[in-house]
């Protein structure tokens, strides 16, 4: 095919996992306000000051997840390190 690039060796063989990161996917239980059941998609959420999350369609029906998307910078844990 035309202006396809190559699959490097790693795809090929499934060697890319051990380059994963193993903290990539972490999945947890958390308590919401009760306004989020009125969250929408195209709306990004800031939790806790941690992090933006965008919201997504769950795997079962009726279910929604929050995939975080910008981790937000600690910039006074920063300056207390320093000091």
């Amino acid at each position: 095919m035309t202006g396809c690039l190559p699959v490097p060796e790693r795809m090929r063989t499934g060697t890319f996992k051990k380059h994963m990161n193993p903290h990539s996917l972490e999945i947890v239980q958390a308590k919401c306000e009760p306004s989020l059941r009125e969250a929408r998609p195209e709306v990004r959420y800031q939790f806790e000051r941690l992090a933006y999350f965008a919201l997504e369609k769950g795997e079962h029906a009726g279910e929604a997840d929050f995939n975080r998307t910008i981790t937000l910078k600690d910039a006074w844990a920063k300056e207390q390190r320093k000091g």
